[in-house]
C-alpha cells in the first residue's frame, strides 16, 4: 500500500497541484488567466468522454457495464443520507446547510476523477472507459437526494422547480461536453478517434498539469480566504472522503470490477463537487452558505483526494483483489 501512495503523490500531475499550492500560500503572483484555464478545462473534459467512449465501442455494453452504472447511481442517492447524518449530528450545521453540503459528498469532482484515471494507468491499473459514463450518472442523483433532505420539514427551497434544476444539471457544461463527447467516441469508433488522437493524446498530461497547477492555487487561496469553516466541518471533509472511498471501492470489487475501475468508483465516491452542484444549489438553495460548501469541497476534500486518499484508494482496491485486478 506504501508503495502506492509513493507512486501517486510523486506524480507530475500531483506535484503541479502541490506547487501551485505552495505558491498560493506563500502570496506568489503566479495566476494563469481564466480563459486560458477554461480552454483547458474544456480540452479535458472532451478528452477524457471521447476516450471513454472510444473505449465503450470497443468492449460493447455488457453487464459489467450496466452493473457500474446501477451501482454508481444507487451510490449518488444514498451517499448523502449518511453525509447529512454526519453533518447535523457531529458537524452541527442546521438542515438547509446539511443538505446542501450532503449533496456535493454524493456528488462528483470530473478533476478528481481525471486525475485519478491518470494516476491508475500510470499505474498500469486503467479503469474500463464505461468510468466516464458512470461519473456523468452520479451527478444528478445526489443534487436530487441533498434537496429532499433540505427541503424535510416545510423548509424553503428557493423558487427553482424540480424540473428545473434537472434541467440546470444536465445542460451543465462538464456534462454536457462529456456526455456529448462520450457519444461522438462510441459513434467514432477506435477508425474515426484516430484522426483526433494526436490532439487529444499527445497533449493530455501536460494540459492536466497546469490545469491542477491552477486548481492548486484556486483551492489554497479559498481556504486562506476561509471564515465559515469550523474544525469540525474540515474533520468532515476528511472522514467523508476516506469512509465514501472505501465504501466505493469494495462495491466496484463486489460487482466485478477490476482493481483499476473499483478504485475509479471509490474515487467517484470519494470525491465532492465544486462545478455543477454549487451551481444547482446556488439556484434552488439560495438560503445555503456556500462558504461552507465550496470551501469544504474544494479547499479541503480535494487537495486531500488528490494528494493523499487516491493513493490510499488504488491501494485498497489492489488488497481487495489479491493483486490481481479482479475478484479473488
Amino acid at each position: 500500500m506504501m508503495e502506492t501512495a509513493i507512486q501517486t503523490f510523486t506524480s507530475p500531475v500531483v506535484l503541479f497541484f502541490v506547487l501551485g499550492l505552495f505558491a498560493a500560500f506563500v502570496r506568489s503572483d503566479l495566476a494563469i488567466p481564466e480563459p486560458i484555464a477554461k480552454a483547458m478545462s474544456l480540452y479535458l473534459m472532451a478528452a477524457i468522454g471521447l476516450k471513454g467512449g472510444v473505449a465503450v465501442a470497443k468492449s460493447g455494453i455488457d453487464g459489467t457495464v450496466l452493473s457500474a452504472l446501477g451501482a454508481g447511481i444507487a451510490a449518488g442517492f444514498i451517499l448523502p443520507l449518511f453525509a447529512y447524518w454526519v453533518l447535523k449530528t457531529f458537524g452541527r450545521l442546521d438542515r438547509i446547510n446539511s443538505g446542501a453540503v450532503a449533496a456535493h459528498y454524493g456528488s462528483i469532482s470530473v478533476v478528481t476523477f481525471v486525475t485519478a484515471v491518470e494516476i491508475l494507468t500510470g499505474q498500469a491499473r486503467e479503469p474500463g472507459g464505461f468510468m466516464v459514463a458512470v461519473m456523468a450518472a452520479m451527478e444528478a442523483p445526489a443534487i436530487l437526494s441533498g434537496l429532499m433532505l433540505a427541503r424535510g420539514m416545510g423548509s424553503k427551497s428557493g423558487t427553482q422547480s424540480t424540473g428545473e434544476m434537472l434541467h440546470e444539471v444536465f445542460t451543465n457544461s462538464s456534462i454536457m461536453l462529456l456526455l456529448g463527447a462520450f457519444g461522438i467516441g462510441m459513434l467514432a469508433g477506435a477508425q474515426g478517434f484516430a484522426e483526433v488522437a494526436p490532439f487529444f493524446e499527445v497533449g493530455f498530461k501536460g494540459v492536466l498539469c497546469l490545469f491542477l497547477l491552477d486548481m492548486g492555487l484556486i483551492a489554497a487561496r479559498r481556504m486562506i480566504d476561509a471564515r465559515a469553516i469550523t474544525w469540525r466541518l474540515a474533520v468532515i471533509a476528511i472522514f467523508l472522503p476516506i469512509v465514501n472511498g472505501a465504501v466505493g471501492t469494495a462495491l466496484g470489487v463486489g460487482i466485478g470490477l477490476d482493481a483499476g475501475s473499483a478504485a475509479a468508483l471509490g474515487v467517484l465516491c470519494a470525491s465532492a463537487s465544486y462545478i455543477a452542484v454549487p451551481a444547482a444549489m446556488r439556484l434552488a438553495l439560495p438560503e445555503a452558505d456556500p462558504g461552507i460548501y465550496l470551501t469544504m469541497s474544494l479547499s479541503i476534500t480535494f487537495p486531500f483526494n488528490v494528494l493523499i486518499n487516491i493513493g490510499l484508494i488504488s491501494a485498497f482496491a489492489v488488497f481487495l483483489t489479491g493483486g490481481s485486478g479482479v475478484l479473488p
